[in-house]
């Protein structure tokens, strides 16, 4: 199946869920989604009306920076995003590093084999902005998102909240092939809440 899912470092829900995802692509039993990365920044959803979008500000609003890093290397290095993708995250939500600071980023790459240097002439041509706000436009205009971690397939889009990692591959596969089953399998299910999460 082809499905994407929406993704912006700040939150930790999407956190759990892009790095699910990653699991399972990685899961040689898994069943070989083919899926797409669209980022989504919660810093424009939250501007006001005339402001200027945060992928033209001059200084990058929470959030986007480390979006900008990820984006480069998403269409520069491909091959490499899951790794950085996932340690922005963990960087984020498991360490409590400050993914605004560009020397987290450069850290980041570099641990995952990527020279930083090259990521940031990309970021600076100005690519990866323009990815952003392709990304976050075609989200709101075509599905009505609204938040992370939003999963698209086909015209369906589903806003989720996992609570908690995957154990191993096994169990992200298992837990990302019931999501699509319940997106695209059982259409009549418009929304299922808890009303309060037993801790």
């Amino acid at each position: 199946m082809r499905f994407a899912i929406t993704f912006d470092y700040l939150c930790p829900f999407a956190a759990i869920a892009n790095e699910t995802v990653v699991a399972a692509l990685e899961d040689p039993d898994g069943a070989g989604h083919e899926v797409e990365f669209k980022a989504f920044s919660l810093s424009q959803v939250h501007l006001q009306e005339g402001d200027t979008p945060v992928w033209e500000a001059e200084t990058p609003p929470s959030g986007v920076l480390a979006l900008l890093w990820g984006l480069a290397v998403r269409d520069k290095y491909p091959e490499s995003f899951n790794t950085v993708h996932c340690a922005i995250f963990q960087a984020r939500h498991l360490r409590a590093a400050d993914i605004n600071d560009e020397a987290v980023l450069r850290g980041i790459v570099a641990g995952a084999g990527l020279d930083p240097d090259d990521i940031a002439r990309v970021v600076a041509t100005g690519e990866p902005a323009r990815a952003l706000a392709a990304d976050h436009t075609w989200g709101v205009d075509t599905h009505r998102v609204f938040g992370v971690p939003t999963w698209i397939a086909g015209d369906r889009a589903v806003f989720t909240r996992i609570m908690q990692r995957a154990a191993d591959k096994a169990e992200a596969t298992r837990t990302v092939e019931r999501l699509l089953d319940l997106i695209t399998g059982w259409p009549e299910l418009n929304e299922f809440k808890y009303t309060r999460i037993p801790r």
